[in-house]
């Protein structure tokens, strides 16, 4: 395991923090899956509207926390603070990659 962050999640975290959606969404395979408050989001299309809808509901913000890397799989943890009820919490971020992009994202407590 190793401590550190690939380029696709770096824009991730960076994208959504800085509302550039177009950079947040950029790391992900046309064939993505997140998982997310028990709803599932697949594809560019679906998964951009999960972004735009939880930015303007929750107005979020993630600060790293911790990174892992096992592979093809990257945990990240983040205290994420907004607009929601016990703001801020912990969240782990769960990415799988394939061939350098996200192939699936799913974020838990």
């Amino acid at each position: 395991m190793s401590n550190t962050m690939t380029g696709p999640v770096e824009a991730y975290f960076e994208g959504r923090n800085v509302r550039d959606l177009a950079r947040a969404l950029s790391g992900f395979s046309e064939t993505a899956v997140v998982h997310d408050e028990s709803r599932i989001h697949r594809g560019p299309h679906e998964i951009r509207a999960w972004m735009t809808e939880t930015v303007a509901a929750y107005d979020d913000h993630s600060e790293l926390l911790n990174v892992e890397t096992d592979g093809d799989t990257i945990i990240a943890t983040a205290r994420v603070s907004g607009n929601f009820p016990g703001s801020p919490i912990t969240l782990r971020y769960r990415f799988a990659t394939e061939r350098g992009l996200i192939s699936r994202l799913e974020i838990a407590p």
